[in-house]
Parts: structure tokens; C-alpha cells; sequence
């Protein structure tokens, strides 16, 4: 029996990923070729299976099991069950009904090509087209857009499980200028504006629903700069920063060397420092374009789409918060490792007060890319200024190194204890099976 477009069926379906990319006639004519099964106490299919079908569980639960151990019970209303179940060929794991069970058999090849989303630009920011019965659907709002479309299922499964929903009344601030930055947020219903001192006409900026923020406070763990207040009621779905940095913004990012730069800029790439203007003017690359990163977002338009975008800073740090913007645009961004190693002058000049009303330079100057080590390493040429600031470049450099460092032993960490608790159970269903196995011998 084909599933209804306005079923319960269907609605559950929405849920499923990546069908909650499909574009609505898309989804409309999958539910018009689906069938639902309704399985009791039997397998939905076996270890070694080659069957490509991807199955989803409507309703009910189901034991994945190996060697007749349970390895894990995945309810209908869990986010594992967002997924397709055990969905590697051939399959490495049997999938038994808990009692009666309801499922779909999606075509693979259908399911993995989605057609694409329809998007439009509206006033610098991107409105996903969302039909009224998705409306209610938070994940759908996530999945369809550009840069969760192109995650690893993996983090996706991570991201679903740790996304929330907020709600702020029309007029309500939410990120107050000055303040630490929290969560990376993503609008889901209404509208907000994002509003700085008003220097010239690029002051304030409407964000609207599939639009998000937050995110370069998160990566350079710098304080706000800005005012972001409900224009309207607006839903907004948030993930904590150390949910962001792991599973959004390092496998997003891609990074250029200094060494592979110069041939990239012969292919036609173009240079976008994103520091402030005065620290842009003291030191440059060569037909290196400036727009602070504070006035990224308000001109975005000026920058060419056809074309790869090497985002360029001080130290990296701007550069990511940079070329995560332009890449959640849809533009060819990649970073420029380590920047041109000068670090910033901290409190030197608020990121909000200059640059908005500066215009773009092109101007040629001498750049050194020897690494940093090396010029420390001469530094005895060199006057106690400069000095001390390439030793905070490498300091920075260090920390930062550090820190990725850090992150990655939490994420392996994370893992460990996972692997672990999964072998906790495997032991306690074998020392089960070790009981009944001794009481059926003593019966012998």
C-alpha cells in the first residue's frame, strides 16, 4: 500500500535521513512508490544479506544481533532510528523484530541521489522552500541545507542527537554585543537582525529562516561584536560549541599551504584577507583583496562565486570563522594554513569599530613565507618588536596545535567509552548464555 503525502506514514518518513532533503514533489512521488511491511518476531534481514534495499523502522523494535548476541535494540523513536538500519553490504549484522514491527525498503540508489533542494537568495541570506506539512519538522529545516548536506552520515548521527530548540519573543536579544558566544544557531521559523555601531550603510543585516549564527565567535573565541535581536517570534535550533568545532567546522574546512598558493592564484584564484584594514595595510599579500571579517557577512555580494576564495588572516583563526561563512553560502572557500604568521594586536581596535566603511585595497608588498620557526631563528637581525611578535605567532601557533590536539583526544576518548560499553554488554550477554548453558548441563 503506497504511503500518503499527508499520513502519519509520511510524516515519519520526513524524519529519515536523507529524505528529509527531498525537495516536496520529490518526497510526494517516494511515498507514492513505497510500501509498508508489517513483520512479527522474524528477520528484517540476515548477516551476509546482499540485498541493497535501505530499511527504515516506521514503528515497533528491532535487535541487531551477531552470533544470536544482542548488540543493540534500536526503538522507532530513538535518533538511531533517523537512519537506515545496519546499512553496510553484505550485512555484517542480523535485524530481528521485537513482536510486531513496521518498516519501508527504499531503493539505495534513489535514497543516496536526492534531487537537489530549491534555494533562493533574498537579501543576502538563504531562504530554504519548505512546503506547510514540513513546517513543524526541525531536522528537515537542518538537513536541507547546503552545509549539513554535505557532512559524513556520521557526524550527522552526532549532530541530530545533540541539537535543541529555543524560542525567543519578537524584540528579545539573543547574543548581546560584548557577550560569549555559546552555541552556533540556526533559524527555523521567523526572522532576527543582526545590527553593530553604525558606521556607514553597512550597519544591520536580516537573518531569516535557514540562515545561521554564531558560528566565528565559536571558532576565534572572541566575544561578540555585534547585537542579534528577534525581529519577529522566532524557533531557532542551537548545538553547543564543542559539538560545532568536531562535527561542522573541522570537516568542512579545507586548507591551502603557502607553498601550493602561488599555483592555486595562477589558476585564478583570489586572496581575501580578512583582518582589520590597518593590520592589512602594515603587511599583505601580493593582489590580496581586505574585508574585515566583521563586514564579511554585509558583503558577501562583492565577492566572486565563479572562483576559489583563499581566506587569509593573521593567525588562521579569522580565516576559518571566514571561510565557513562563505562555504554555508555556497561559495569555494578554502584557508590559508596558519595565515601569514603575524598575530593580532589584542584590544588594539574593536573588531566592530573600524573597517566598515573602508574600501577594498589591492596593493602589492613584499611577503616572507618562510615558516615561522625559521624566522624566529634569524630573529637576531631583527628589532625587539618584530621579534616579540613572530614569538607570539609561534606561541599561538603552538596553542593552537594544542588544542586540535586536545579535541581529537576527546573525540577518541568519546569513542573509547562507547567501544567499552558496547563490550560491557557483549560480557554480560555471554555470562547469561555461560549461566543457562551450565543449568542446561547440569540437566543433562
Amino acid at each position: 500500500m503506497a504511503v500518503q503525502s499527508n499520513s502519519d506514514e509520511s510524516r515519519i518518513l520526513r524524519r529519515f535521513y536523507p529524505l528529509a532533503t527531498f525537495p516536496s514533489e520529490a518526497f510526494k512521488e517516494l511515498c507514492a512508490n513505497v510500501t509498508v511491511e508489517q513483520i512479527q518476531d522474524a528477520a528484517l534481514f540476515k548477516k551476509g544479506d546482499t540485498n541493497a534495499d535501505l530499511v527504515y523502522l516506521l514503528d515497533g523494535s528491532v535487535s541487531l544481533q551477531s552470533e544470536g548476541l544482542v548488540v543493540e535494540v534500536i526503538d522507532s523513536e530513538s535518533e538511531s532510528a533517523k537512519f537506515a538500519l545496519a546499512h553496510q553490504l553484505p550485512r555484517k549484522i542480523d535485524a530481528i523484530a521485537n513482536g510486531v514491527v513496521r518498516i519501508v525498503r527504499l531503493d539505495a540508489h534513489t535514497v543516496n541521489n536526492p534531487p537537489p533542494a530549491v534555494f533562493r537568495e533574498d537579501q543576502g541570506y538563504t531562504v530554504i522552500e519548505e512546503s506547510a506539512e514540513d513546517s513543524d519538522d526541525w531536522m528537515t529545516a537542518v538537513l536541507r541545507l547546503p552545509l549539513f548536506q554535505a557532512l559524513p552520515p556520521a557526524n550527522l548521527q552526532k549532530i541530530l542527537i545533540s541539537l535543541k530548540t529555543t524560542q525567543f519573543a519578537e524584540g528579545e536579544v539573543i547574543i548581546a554585543k560584548g557577550s560569549e558566544v555559546e552555541y552556533f544557531y540556526i533559524i527555523k521559523k521567523g526572522q532576527c537582525l543582526l545590527s553593530r555601531k553604525p558606521l556607514d550603510g553597512h550597519s544591520e543585516i536580516k537573518l531569516g529562516a535557514g540562515e545561521s549564527f554564531g558560528e566565528e565567535y565559536l571558532i576565534t573565541d572572541k566575544p561578540a561584536q555585534e547585537t542579534i535581536t528577534a525581529l519577529s517570534d522566532v524557533s531557532l535550533i542551537q548545538l553547543e560549541k564543542k559539538h560545532f568545532l568536531t562535527q561542522i567546522k573541522a570537516p568542512t574546512l579545507t586548507f591551502i599551504s603557502h607553498e601550493a598558493m602561488p599555483d592555486a592564484v595562477k589558476n585564478g584564484a583570489v586572496l581575501l584577507d580578512v583582518r582589520l584594514p590597518h593590520l592589512y595595510e602594515n603587511s599583505n599579500l601580493d593582489s590580496s583583496a581586505n574585508i574585515p571579517l566583521s563586514s564579511l557577512r554585509m558583503r558577501i555580494a562583492e565577492i566572486p562565486k565563479d572562483k576559489q576564495v583563499i581566506v587569509v588572516c593573521g593567525n588562521g583563526k579569522e580565516s576559518e570563522a571566514g571561510a565557513f561563512l562563505l562555504l554555508k553560502n555556497k561559495f569555494n572557500a578554502t584557508v590559508l594554513k596558519e595565515g601569514v604568521g603575524i598575530e593580532e594586536e589584542e584590544g588594539e581596535t574593536d573588531i566592530a569599530d573600524v573597517g566598515d566603511n573602508q574600501q577594498d585595497t589591492l596593493q602589492a608588498s613584499p611577503h616572507d613565507s618562510d615558516n615561522i620557526s625559521k624566522e624566529i631563528s634569524e630573529s637576531t637581525a631583527l628589532n625587539p618588536e618584530t621579534e616579540i611578535k613572530l614569538l607570539k605567532a609561534e606561541n599561538e601557533r603552538l596553542i593552537q596545535l594544542n588544542c586540535d590536539l586536545e579535541k581529537r583526544n576527546a573525540t577518541l576518548q568519546a569513542e573509547k567509552d562507547q567501544a567499552e560499553n558496547q563490550c560491557e554488554v557483549l560480557t554480560q550477554q555471554i555470562e547469561r548464555l555461560k549461566g543457562i548453558l551450565n543449568r542446561f548441563t547440569k540437566r543433562q
